[in-house]
């Protein structure tokens, strides 16, 4: 059994000894996105395990060892790596608990101390708990993100986000269900593969396999006409996660419609600006706001690669940029509103709308202030500017059930689909008045 090695305050620390014998458990956000990571970690010699739990139990065991004023998705995720701990079948003296903090304002920073206190409370506190994050906010001698892995990371993020984006545009539509789903699963390991090999981590070979991607997917066999689109934003775990969201883009698709949902390099994005932004409203080091700049335009030509890669594919919408976004935002929320999701959130809103997907699911956890305001507290404004949007706020929290969510979203689909019948009436019954003053000359 490894040795337990605390620093100076008392933090249990997760060591070299350990990363050879312990596995790490991991909460799952997006599926295809933490899918690659999970494999790009164990190629760099850890032993790793994405937890993809759903059930009833792990909100009992976040009410028992998180306080119920907390967020909804502390609460989940805290939660889900207790229950994997009781019941997962792991040795708990061979288990790490991996979870991501950012160290911005948003109470997910403390995600990290709320779990420390919780495994206490059950009696776990010898279980190390492992900081994923960017801002040194807490380091161990036996995990550290290189900057090859962080680089990794970047390429695995962006490809998440062009397979999810196209598997998304298919699913609804394939001929031979399950075809878009064997598909990501062969992209994400051949994907990882090349990593591996050093392969697929220059922008120009990034951008021959975002052309191969769109091809790939473009092969499979659809059928059908298109159907309603429905976009779905919200705090960003809440809006990913199926634990999070109660399987709300299986539910979508069950009932006839196409999920759109912006991805996650928006939101990366996002934060690296904040950091630039900061510096402009409140003062800072110019090397700072330098270095941040230089990051955030890298990734902003990555997205334009992939952006472009849609476009040309002549199949697959594609979103906006970064800057799209911030300019529409404009007049709206400005930069320094940016605790949470901030003014991306809305911005994503205004995207779906203006890009013909007005009908949108807003995916509201309880404590989560920020996304409220920018969320929910942005609809009325919205739909007042955009009178055919479609716009319905669903509260997730530990005592909402599946039923009510979904007979709100059934209500906002019914609404989208009387919406949906008078656009196509509209065209034949000005084709009917524009032919009826012919009709009556030709009787004549």
């Amino acid at each position: 059994m490894a040795k337990l090695v605390y620093d100076d305050t008392g933090r249990l620390l997760f060591t070299k000894e350990m990363k050879e014998e312990y596995t790490l458990l991991m909460p799952q956000m997006l599926p295809v996105h933490f899918g690659m990571m999970k494999k790009l970690l164990e190629c760099e010699g850890y032993k790793v395990d994405m937890l993809t739990t759903n059930h009833r139990g792990i909100v009992d065991e976040g009410l028992k060892y998180v306080h119920n004023d907390t967020c909804y998705p502390a609460l989940l995720v805290i939660g889900q790596l207790i229950d994997a701990v009781k019941h997962g079948g792991y040795d708990p003296h061979k288990v790490g608990l991996l979870i991501t903090q950012t160290g911005g304002g948003c109470r997910a920073s403390n995600y990290i101390h709320l779990l420390r206190k919780a495994l206490e409370k059950a009696d776990m506190a010898y279980i190390p708990v492992v900081s994923v994050n960017l801002s040194g906010l807490e380091k161990n001698p036996g995990f550290s993100l290189t900057l090859p892995f962080v680089r990794k990371a970047v390429y695995a993020m962006m490809y998440g986000d062009i397979i999810v984006n196209v598997a998304n545009q298919v699913r609804p539509y394939e001929v031979t269900a399950g075809d878009a789903d064997a598909m990501i699963d062969h992209w994400s390991q051949k994907l990882v593969d090349g990593f591996q090999a050093g392969k697929g981590m220059s922008r120009r070979q990034m951008r021959a396999n975002f052309d191969a991607i769109c091809a790939d997917f473009a092969a499979i066999p659809v059928a059908g006409e298109p159907k309603i689109r429905v976009g779905v934003v919200g705090e960003i775990y809440v809006k990913f996660a199926p634990l999070g969201n109660n399987n709300l883009e299986k539910f979508l698709l069950s009932e006839g419609v196409e999920p759109v949902v912006p991805g996650l390099t928006d939101f990366i994005i996002f934060k690296i600006y904040n950091r630039v932004a900061d510096v402009n409203l409140y003062g800072g080091l110019w090397l700072k706001k330098f270095g941040c700049q230089v990051f955030m335009r890298y990734i902003e030509a990555c997205q334009r690669d992939m952006i472009q890669a849609l476009e040309y594919s002549g199949r697959f919408r594609a979103p906006g940029t970064f800057q799209d976004l911030h300019r529409m935002v404009q007049g709206y929320l400005g930069d320094g509103n940016k605790m949470g999701e901030g003014w991306l959130l809305t911005a994503e809103m205004l995207e779906l709308i203006h890009s013909g997907t007005g009908n949108i699911v807003c995916t509201q956890p309880f404590g989560c202030l920020p996304n409220h305001i920018v969320g929910k507290g942005m609809i009325r404004k919205l739909k007042d500017d955009y009178p055919d949007s479609n716009i319905v706020a669903i509260d997730y929290d530990p005592g909402a059930t599946p039923i009510n969510q979904e007979n709100r979203i059934k209500l906002m689909l019914a609404n989208a689909k009387g919406l949906a019948r008078q656009e196509s009436a509209r065209p034949r019954e000005e084709l009917r008045q524009e032919r009826e003053p012919q009709l009556a000359h030709a009787n004549i």
